[in-house]
């Protein structure tokens, strides 16, 4: 674990940072598409960024202005995604899961000035079309092939003097991809995103010569901070597959000689669960990262043990630049089933009064740093109900933190089952799901029971080619469980409803129910 404070002298914006990799190794590697082997080097997105620059600037889009991507991954989502903050506009990534009411608002509440899209999504644009029309805040959309090479709609414009942003303008307006009603944007700064990336690059002692792998989507903060800022920042280099893939994912690994992986619990079970045949010797990857999602211990510890690669689980967040916790690296400092210690910012457990609470005593997570959003974007009562006068972030995660300033996570505040007063975990009900052979994800929630408030219910996802009755998989909790917290009902479905991380979503399980 390196030190992970910040020099005033270190360049302040995302622009300055790029012109400095550019000064010391212009032609070092950036990014690489594996699908169609393109790869991209420091100077030339430099280069990229100066174009779309000057052709942001003759269509009339000014300095600060939102420019939205309705993209999948891709070369031309990765080069718009830094280029537009590079160029002082403010990127404003769309969630492919987004509904039209979702993708409506986030681009009238956005006010974005031009939407960059493709032929697959442009049927789901054009839905919108007449609505945003009669809303007064069409904007411009321009369609684009995801694996150009180039920005070729801008490669025709005549050069101009760019002008550098401030570190305190905003470069990345997020949607967060809330369970319930509209997303709320976050608006990142270049400070919060530059102090985010920074910390997590120290912290995993990232250098110029580490390679990430990483198939999450850019239209989520894990993606876009960890995957692609944090390795921009440390003048490291990005394998961006467009879509996650069990049986590629070693593959790439070796081919493209990655040093770190970037990883959700999604993506872990199902390396886990991929046949064996896939697997390789890999004894230069230095570790691999897993947030987003707390991650089963049984899954942490059979990563490891199969793989032979350190897991380092984390925590993040939209409204802090997906940074909050990390556990170290040095051996036997990690926790199983804790997102570590916290990393870049200040943390502590607070009471239902906003006071801080003892170690070992559950309570709400509360955050305060340089990375944490100043407010919600059109949003002043949201912003006074999750940031108080202090400045501290309420997360609305429940936790603890034990004598050694570690923090483990038990739920959200609006997924905790409360069965016959007695608070419950959703966790705990699923690692014991999850040790059963059979179960590959599981979900546990809370319904409304006349006698008790609530009655925990489960949902799981099953192995291929495995078996396992309702009954069986009740009398395998109880066994663990004790009859109180065994689920009355445990459904066996096909998939659970995911946002773009691979989060399950309760609340839309608890819905469908």
């Amino acid at each position: 674990m390196s030190d992970v404070s910040q020099s005033s002298t270190l360049p302040a914006t995302l622009s300055a940072v790029l012109q400095e990799h550019v000064r010391l190794r212009p032609d070092a590697e950036l990014l690489i598409a594996p699908e169609t082997g393109r790869t991209f080097t420091y100077g030339e997105l430099a280069q990229q960024a100066r174009l779309f620059d000057a052709w942001l600037t003759a269509a009339r889009v000014p300095r600060g202005a939102r420019v939205a991507l309705f993209l999948p991954n891709g070369a031309q989502a990765a080069l718009l995604f830094l280029a537009t903050m590079v160029a002082g506009r403010v990127t404003v990534p769309l969630n492919l899961l987004s509904t039209p009411a979702q993708l409506h608002h986030a681009l009238v509440h956005s006010d974005a000035a031009v939407l960059f899209t493709c032929a697959e999504l442009a049927p789901r644009v054009a839905e919108i079309a007449g609505k945003l029309a009669e809303s007064g805040a069409a904007p411009r959309i321009i369609e684009i092939d995801p694996d150009e090479a180039q920005l070729t709609f801008a490669a025709d414009t005549e050069l101009v003097d760019s002008i550098e942003p401030d570190a305190s303008d905003v470069g990345l307006l997020m949607y967060t991809s809330g369970t319930t009603g509209l997303p709320k944007g976050v608006p990142l700064t270049h400070a919060n995103l530059l102090h985010a990336a920074r910390a997590m690059g120290a912290w995993h002692s990232l250098t110029p010569d580490d390679r990430v792998l990483s198939a999450l989507p850019l239209y989520h903060i894990n993606g876009q901070v960890i995957g692609t800022l944090t390795p921009f920042c440390s003048g490291g280099s990005i394998v961006a597959p467009r879509k996650f893939s069990a049986s590629q994912w070693w593959s790439l690994v070796e081919k493209y000689h990655c040093t770190w992986l970037n990883m959700v619990p999604t993506i872990i079970a199902y390396l886990l669960n991929a046949p064996a045949e896939n697997d390789r010797p890999i004894p230069w990857v230095r570790f691999g990262r897993s947030a987003s999602a707390p991650l089963p211990v049984e899954h942490h510890r059979a990563f490891e043990q199969r793989f032979g690669v350190p897991v380092i689980e984390g925590m993040g967040m939209t409204e802090t630049a997906s940074m909050v916790f990390c556990n170290p690296h040095e051996k036997g400092a990690q926790r199983y089933g804790s997102p570590g210690l916290p990393c870049g910012v200040e943390a502590r457990i607070i009471g239902p009064d906003g006071q801080p609470l003892p170690d070992g005593v559950t309570g709400e997570i509360a955050l305060r740093g340089a990375n944490v959003m100043r407010g919600y974007h059109k949003n002043p009562e949201e912003t006074a109900r999750t940031i108080d006068a202090e400045g501290w972030l309420h997360t609305g995660d429940l936790g603890h933190r034990d004598a050694e300033g570690y923090y483990f996570i038990t739920g959200r505040i609006k997924e905790l089952i409360i069965k016959g007063g007695e608070n419950i975990a959703p966790r705990e009900i699923d690692e014991v799901l999850l040790q059963h052979p059979a179960v590959l994800e599981a979900a546990a929630i809370g319904l409304p029971d006349p006698n008790y408030g609530q009655e925990i219910h489960a949902a799981v996802v099953l192995k291929p080619d495995t078996q396992v009755s309702e009954e069986d998989l009740r009398g395998f909790c109880l066994d663990r469980l004790g009859k109180y917290k065994t689920p009355q009902c445990i459904r066996i479905l096909d998939d659970l409803p995911k946002g773009p991380s691979g989060k399950v979503q309760r609340l839309k399980i608890a819905e469908q129910w």
